[in-house]
């Protein structure tokens, strides 16, 4: 069974060790608790999206390439060889027409 909260935290751990930042760094820019943040890095707890936005900003990475990176991640575990890089057309189109309503 894949577990998205493990590649969350395999992500966000890599991406902190890219950085050359200590867990304790990231906890205290990011107003977590080192404790908190260690478990979400394993895998054992599921972070909510504040927790994951406040991570992204302490590791001054946005959180569209964290979540990207997560994905790309999960389509190899789950044997996906090819997956769009753009989004299609009609959905640029239907999310165009959407922002012109409001």
């Amino acid at each position: 069974m894949i577990l998205v909260r493990q590649e969350i935290g395999d992500v966000l751990r890599d991406f902190r060790l890219q950085k050359g930042r200590t867990l304790r760094q990231v906890a205290s820019k990011a107003s977590v608790a080192l404790g908190y943040l260690s478990e979400v890095e394993r895998g054992q707890k599921e972070a909510s999206s504040e927790i994951l936005a406040s991570v992204a900003e302490a590791l001054e990475t946005p959180i569209s390439v964290i979540m990207r990176e997560v994905g790309d991640r999960l389509a190899v575990i789950e044997g996906i060889d090819r997956f769009p890089d753009t989004v299609p057309d009609e959905l640029v189109a239907k999310f165009d027409a959407s922002m012109m309503v409001r």
